[in-house]
């Protein structure tokens, strides 16, 4: 059988590519949404578009500080953004 341990990291490996893929989602919704490029949503809110990219490709997670900047110009929650909430 498999070590406590290992069932836990596998368990959070499955929650964290959960959110990143609801997150990637809903960010790219919300910005075609209102018909901005991934650059020009970048240039908004004082990112890079290559974070915004990968955000979006789900091959780079977002910090805090990000989610909370995105959630607020979009009107949202962090937990909409996350998947936590519908």
């Amino acid at each position: 059988m498999y070590s406590n341990e290992y069932s836990q990291a596998f368990f959070c490996n499955i929650l964290y590519n959960f959110f990143m893929k609801v997150f990637a989602e809903r960010l790219k919704e919300l910005r075609l949404e209102k018909e901005l490029s991934q650059r020009g949503l970048a240039k908004l809110l004082n990112l890079s578009a290559q974070a915004v990219s990968q955000w979006e490709n789900e091959s780079r997670t977002p910090n805090a500080e990000a989610v909370a900047v995105i959630a607020k110009f979009f009107g949202v929650s962090a937990d909409y953004l996350l998947g936590l909430e519908d």
